[in-house]
C-alpha cells in the first residue's frame, strides 16, 4: 500500500484527510509543520507528501527540495492561487484548492502516485532531451521525445496518432530534422483539405491531357519529396483509389502519374498522421488493410493538451510572450483567475484552441498588465464532469475537473470537510454573492448549489456592502 505524509497545521483538516485516505487503503502519517515532518519522518520513504502551502515556520514548498524525488501535492485556498502556481514552478506536482471535494482529492492522489510509479519503471533513455520547436516537460512528452530520437535516424515509416490540434505536424518536422534526409525537402499535405477529385493528381502528378483541364504535365507532391520526407496529415481521409497508388509507392518505390504508362523511381520516407482509428476504418472497409499495416511500422501518440499537466501553463505563458511580441504589445501576465481557467479547462481543441484563446485575449486586452479570465472566454461550467469518467491512469497531472455529480455518500465519509464547507458558506453568504462564494471555494456555481441541496444550507441574498 502507498504511504502518504500529510503536513497540515489545522487538526480538523488533517484528521479529515487522514480518515479519507485510510478508508481508501492508503497508509498515512501526519505532521503539523515542515520542522515536525523532517524531524519525525524520513521524507524519502513516502510515496506522496500532501502539504498545506502556509504552515507555521517554513512554508510547505520547502518540502519540495527536502523530499528528493518524492512528489509533493500542495493544498491552498483560492485566495493564494498565485502562490500555488508559483509552487508548481518550484517543482510541486500539483495543487488543490481548499476546501476540496473528496473525489477530487482521491483522484489527484491516485493520479500522482500512479505517475510516480510509472516514472520509477521508466527506462533511463526515456528521459532524453526535448525536441526543437516542441514545448513540454511532462513525462508523456519526454517519452514521446525519446521515441522521436530513436525513430528519426532510421528510414522507418511513422504513423502519428493524436486529436485534432495537438501539433502532429510538429512531430513530422522533428522526425525530418533529426533524420539523414534533413537537407532534402519535407512536403506536407493535408489530405482532408484537397477535394477527392484532385487528390490523386496533387499527390502523384499527371500527364498533359490525362483528364479535362490537364493542360500541361505536372509533377506530383510525392515526386517533389524525392530524397526527403512526405508528411500526409489526416491520411484517414485519403480515398481508396489514392490509397492503392500510395501503397505502390511504399512497396515498390515507384510513382506513376495519372495518364502515364511509365513509372518513376522515388525515394520517399512517409510520416502519416490521423486522429481517427485506422484499424477500425480498415475493418469497416473504409481504409485499405494492407496500407494500414504498411504505414503502421512505428506509431507515435501525441497526447491531448488536457493530459499534459504542467505543460498547459508552460505553453500558455510561452504563447503569451510570443503573441505579445508579434502584435507589438507590452508584456502581459495571466491573472490568478485566468490561470485557474487555463489549468482547469479540458481544451477540446487542444493547442490550436489555446493559441486562438491567447491571441484573442491579447488583441482585446486594453492597457491592463494582466489577461483576465473573461478575455479568454473560457466557460468553466463546460468542464463539469464526473471524476469517475476521468482517465486517471494517464501521465502527469491532468487538469482538475469541477465536480457536478451528486452522490449518495456514506454519512461517515462526510467527515469534517463538509463541516468546513458548511461553516464557510454560513459565515460569508450574507456578504457575498453566489458567484463570489463559488470562486472563493474553488468550485462552480452549479457545484455550490448542489452542495447546498445536499447539506440543507438555505440560500440567502447578499446584503449591500
Amino acid at each position: 500500500m502507498s504511504h502518504i505524509l500529510i503536513v497540515e497545521d489545522e487538526p480538523i483538516i488533517r484528521m479529515a484527510l487522514r480518515k479519507l485516505l485510510e478508508r481508501n487503503k492508503y497508509v498515512v502519517s501526519e505532521a503539523g509543520s515542515v520542522k515536525e515532518a523532517t524531524t519525525k519522518h524520513n521524507l524519502t520513504s513516502f510515496d506522496l507528501i500532501i502539504s498545506d502551502l502556509r504552515l507555521p515556520g517554513a512554508p510547505g514548498t520547502d518540502l519540495i527540495t527536502l523530499s528528493g524525488e518524492v512528489p509533493v501535492l500542495i493544498m491552498t485556498s483560492y485566495a493564494s492561487l498565485r502562490s500555488a502556481v508559483d509552487s508548481m514552478r518550484m517543482g510541486a506536482v500539483d495543487y488543490i484548492a481548499k476546501p476540496f471535494d473528496h473525489d477530487e482529492m482521491l483522484a489527484a492522489v491516485k493520479r500522482v502516485i500512479g505517475k510516480a510509479n510509472r516514472a520509477a519503471r521508466q527506462a533511463p533513455e526515456e528521459n532524453q532531451a526535448g525536441v526543437a520547436s516542441m514545448i513540454g516537460n511532462s513525462n508523456v512528452m519526454k517519452a514521446l521525445y525519446a521515441k522521436i530520437h530513436k525513430v528519426a535516424p532510421t528510414g522507418a515509416t511513422v504513423l502519428v496518432h493524436g486529436e485534432t490540434g495537438t501539433g502532429k505536424e510538429l512531430v513530422a518536422k522533428a522526425i525530418h530534422a533529426e533524420s539523414p534526409r534533413a537537407e532534402k525537402p519535407l512536403i506536407s499535405v493535408n489530405c482532408a483539405a484537397i477535394p477527392e477529385t484532385l487528390i490523386e493528381s496533387e499527390l502523384f502528378g499527371h500527364e498533359k491531357g490525362a483528364f479535362t483541364g490537364a493542360a500541361s504535365q505536372r509533377e506530383g507532391l510525392v515526386a517533389a519529396a524525392d530524397g526527403g520526407t512526405l508528411f500526409l496529415d489526416e491520411i484517414g481521409e485519403l480515398p481508396l483509389e489514392a490509397q492503392a497508388r500510395l501503397l505502390r509507392v511504399l512497396q515498390e518505390g515507384e510513382v506513376r502519374p495519372i495518364g502515364s504508362v511509365e513509372s518513376h523511381k522515388v525515394d520517399v520516407r512517409l510520416v502519416a498522421a490521423t486522429h481517427r482509428d485506422l484499424r477500425k476504418l480498415a475493418q469497416e472497409g473504409k481504409f485499405r488493410e494492407d496500407l494500414y499495416y504498411r504505414i503502421n511500422v512505428v506509431q507515435l501518440t501525441l497526447p491531448p493538451l488536457r493530459e499534459r499537466g504542467r505543460d498547459i501553463l508552460l505553453l500558455a505563458e510561452h504563447m503569451l510572450t510570443r503573441f505579445c511580441a508579434q502584435f507589438g504589445k507590452q508584456p502581459l501576465s495571466l491573472s490568478p483567475e485566468a490561470i485557474q481557467a487555463i489549468t482547469t479547462y479540458i481544451w477540446p481543441g487542444n493547442v490550436r484552441e489555446m493559441e486562438n484563446a491567447i491571441q484573442r485575449a491579447i488583441i482585446l486586452c486594453n492597457d491592463d498588465k494582466e489577461i483576465s479570465h473573461k478575455l479568454l472566454e473560457i466557460d468553466l461550467d463546460l468542464v463539469e464532469v464526473d471524476v469517475e469518467d476521468d482517465d486517471l491512469h494517464e501521465d502527469d497531472l491532468q487538469p482538475r475537473k469541477l465536480l457536478s455529480k451528486t452522490k449518495k455518500e456514506d454519512p461517515a465519509e462526510d467527515l469534517s470537510l463538509e463541516d468546513y464547507f458548511q461553516r464557510f458558506v454560513l459565515e460569508h453568504q450574507d456578504t457575498m454573492s453566489e458567484t463570489e462564494l463559488a470562486k472563493k471555494l474553488g468550485v462552480s456555481r452549479k457545484c455550490l448549489w448542489e452542495r447546498r441541496q445536499r447539506l440543507g444550507i438555505p440560500r440567502k441574498k447578499a446584503t449591500a456592502r
